[in-house]
């Protein structure tokens, strides 16, 4: 009988919503580590507590705080002498920190291995009925503070809508004060970009949105309308995101009136 003889460093997505999204191969590698670290601050499962995650593994999980992930790092020191995963929400390599666990395992000849989940970058754009090959760049709105109000997310849009093409939006994640931006904070701070602009910008009041909140739950809301009727839209609880459609194909029209509830007109748009 063949016995491992080396150890390994393991990244582990649990998938989008609860603990029924970890993958059969992530389960198989989570009982059989000898310790296991959750970072929660990129991403996080609403539709589970973190009993019930330890209970799906069968094990403790230590979570572990930003300083302890991005500075820190002992568990890629540990990976030296013991089987170590390292769990977080979505897709582990979609936040540029991960990666870098893997080029510093290369630097220090820890072996790893990489086990993907499904990613809001995947499945976000694809519950909004658009095509995927029509999504330009993804950009993030950021909650504002003091002297902090970046008019990149509102650039990217435009910059993408004059290629004709789809814009993810991400919202800010502040897990350490239990703070998620919601559909609505994402599209006043659009608003309030375009109310400092000094030219007619191409994201307005009338602009075609979609709404999107807790994918991969049960009770998945996508909801499509011009922003100023999806401002005030009551999407329930995070996490949320945005998607700004640009030029439709009549196939995506349908789809956003019939499954995201848009008005009929866009039919007429196309």
């Amino acid at each position: 009988m063949f016995l491992k003889s080396y150890t390994m460093f393991y990244l582990v997505g649990l998938g989008l919503f609860d603990a029924g999204d970890i993958s059969l191969k992530g389960l198989k590698c989570l009982k059989s580590v000898d310790k296991i670290y959750a970072e929660f601050f990129t991403s996080r499962l609403f539709g589970s507590s973190f009993d019930e995650i330890e209970s799906q593994i069968g094990k403790k999980i230590e979570v572990l705080v930003r300083n302890e992930v991005e500075e820190e790092s002992k568990f890629l020191d540990e990976a030296i002498d013991l089987d170590v995963a390292l769990i977080t929400g979505g897709d582990p390599l979609i936040a540029t920190t991960h990666s870098d666990f893997l080029v510093q395992c290369s630097k220090k000849g820890i072996d790893y291995e990489v086990i993907h989940g499904s990613s809001i970058l995947s499945s976000a754009p694809a519950i909004s009925g658009l095509q995927g090959y029509k999504f330009g760049k993804v950009t993030t709105i950021p909650f504002p503070d003091y002297n902090f109000y970046p008019k990149s997310p509102y650039t990217a849009i435009e910059e993408n809508l004059a290629m004709e093409l789809h814009t993810l939006v991400l919202l800010d994640i502040q897990a350490h004060k239990d703070r998620y931006m919601t559909v609505n904070q994402g599209l006043e701070y659009l608003m309030n970009i375009k109310n400092t602009l000094d030219y007619d910008g191409a994201v307005t009041e009338d602009t075609l949105a979609v709404g999107i909140a807790r994918v991969g739950s049960k009770d998945v809301v996508v909801k499509a309308g011009k922003i100023s009727q999806l401002i005030d839209y009551d999407f329930g609880g995070p996490l949320h995101c945005i998607v700004i459609p640009s030029k439709l194909h009549i196939v995506e029209a349908e789809y956003l009136v019939e499954i995201a509830g848009a008005d009929s007109e866009i039919l007429d748009e196309i």
